[in-house]
């Protein structure tokens, strides 16, 4: 497969097809962070082509198929779009590769979690159920769940096809429509992605797509009356600016935010596997994600020989081209973002940690927005790198001495996603659980999601979750009938 196989110019997609760019239009390089080469140009959607995708979204839930189809029917779609996205697996790939520079061995898993969102989801809105009552003897009263409405679903660049398919999956499951915008970094696979959606068998307008840049394309979604709702999953600065606008229009968000989440290491850990795990935590998918272990604290009694270890072991990841099978790393999303990531290792420096290995883009590639893997022992909590988001592979490393001081380090922070624990004391793990101020602990493994659990996080990190049960109450209403099983009297007001 090459780029040339594929659309170079991408645009929206509007009631199941593809719109021709308007003449004139702002156009966007797309560049591809392996090689710095353009991959395609994106046509930025102003407020009038947001506008038609909203109505087109708008007028499939009023007046269309969607929301009336039986849950069955609404499931067997969903589960073609499922096979749909497991049969195109390679060409997707090649797609994700080609716009976040990510490893293949992410993407495949990324690809196996975006088939598993719909499936799961279409699982869920088969079985919810409502309610019934019966307690007053003159009334029947049921309640039953109705979809919300219109969604607008913004998605990161970080794992595109795995966080949009989630927003998308959860949204239409119910019977909602959606106006989906990905990143203006990363747009070719969620557009072969939505064609994928209606090669499955979707309805014209329950899935439409826009792509541009946030302040323009995202804030045209995001800021109309006629959105019912919003699902956001990306930076905490951009979602308060979101949860503002639609707050205005008086419309409930769910965020999925920033994290600087805490990776504790105690003494008591198995320590071959609290280094596989720590390492994993913060250098996969190109330390790019925000549920990843980037403070890692460490018990003073094993800090030396850990901190070795893990130094050792960062300075042998292999990095290099991302469609490489035996690549561990490749580049990150785009230039401006190196540079940044880049820009903390000299914050650390000035602010008195060092910066045990990386800091530098990788030797060995002329072209590319490759970073080598970055380890920073911190003098403290307090450090830059250790309060603020940096997004990459940059360990902090902290040393603790008693689980009192890890979990108050762990809680001394803005954010609130996860927290990962690696120890075999039963006690210390009880205690995590109840005391870490996170919406997920992980104990003994890196991340893994269980979709029917719920997902998101405290203080900045988000507001809602995503999960079965989480996800089935925020894209439904709840309403309540009651109608009498018995003569009831009424008063006659006005009556001789």
């Amino acid at each position: 497969m090459k780029i040339s196989d594929y659309r170079r110019h991408v645009g929206s997609i509007i009631d199941g097809q593809a719109v021709a760019p308007m003449p004139g239009g702002y156009d966007i390089e797309v560049v591809n962070p392996a090689t710095e080469e353009v991959a395609g140009l994106l046509h930025e959607a102003d407020a009038a082509e947001v506008g038609a995708a909203i109505v087109a979204a708008r007028r499939a839930f009023d007046e269309g198929p969607w929301p009336r189809m039986s849950a069955d029917a609404r499931k067997a779609i969903l589960y073609a779009v499922r096979d749909k996205i497991l049969a195109h697996s390679d060409e997707l790939a090649f797609l994700e590769i080609m716009n976040t520079g990510l490893p293949i061995a992410s993407i495949r898993w990324q690809i196996t979690r975006a088939a598993a969102n719909f499936e799961m989801f279409a699982d869920v809105a088969g079985l919810a159920a409502g309610q019934t009552f019966t307690q007053n003897a003159s009334y029947l009263t049921y309640v039953t769940r109705e979809p919300k409405g219109v969604a607008a679903l913004i998605a990161p660049w970080n794992a595109p096809l795995a966080l949009a398919s989630m927003r998308v999956a959860t949204c239409i499951a119910f019977g909602n429509t959606c106006v989906l915008k990905p990143s203006e970094f990363t747009p070719h696979s969620l557009f072969r992605f939505v064609e994928l959606i209606h090669e499955a068998g979707m309805p014209a307008g329950v899935v439409n797509l826009v792509n541009g840049r946030g302040h323009v394309t995202g804030a045209a979604l995001t800021e109309s009356a006629l959105i019912d709702m919003v699902g956001f999953t990306g930076g905490t600065e951009t979602g308060r600016a979101i949860m503002a606008a639609a707050g205005r229009n008086l419309k409930p968000c769910l965020l999925e935010l920033g994290g600087k989440s805490a990776s504790i290491v105690f003494e008591s850990a198995d320590f071959e596997q609290a280094l596989d795990g720590t390492l994993a935590g913060i250098f996969a998918n190109n330390g790019q994600q925000c549920l990843a272990g980037s403070r890692i604290l460490v018990q003073r009694s094993i800090a030396d020989r850990f901190i070795e270890a893990f130094v050792a072991r960062a300075k042998s990841i292999r990095i290099g081209d991302p469609y490489d099978e035996r690549m561990e790393m490749g580049p990150l999303a785009y230039r401006g973002h190196m540079e940044r990531v880049l820009g903390y290792a000299r914050i650390a420096e000035a602010e008195g940690s060092r910066v045990l290995a990386g800091g530098r883009r990788a030797a060995g590639h002329d072209k590319g927005f490759y970073v080598e893997p970055t380890v920073v022992l911190a003098q403290d909590n307090g450090a830059r790198v250790c309060r603020e988001e940096i997004f990459g592979p940059f360990a902090s490393i902290i040393v603790f001495d008693t689980i009192d001081d890890a979990i108050r380090i762990a809680n001394d922070s803005e954010f609130g996603l996860v927290s990962y624990a690696w120890t075999s004391d039963l006690a210390t793990t009880m205690r995590c659980s109840r005391e870490i101020r996170a919406g997920t602990v992980w104990v003994n493994t890196p991340m893994m999601r269980e979709l029917r659990a719920p997902f998101g996080g405290y203080k900045a990190s988000g507001i809602g979750r995503d999960g079965a049960e989480s996800s089935l109450a925020f894209f439904t209403e709840l309403k309540t009938t009651s109608i009498p099983v018995a003569p009831i009297a009424i008063p006659r007001l006005g009556a001789n």
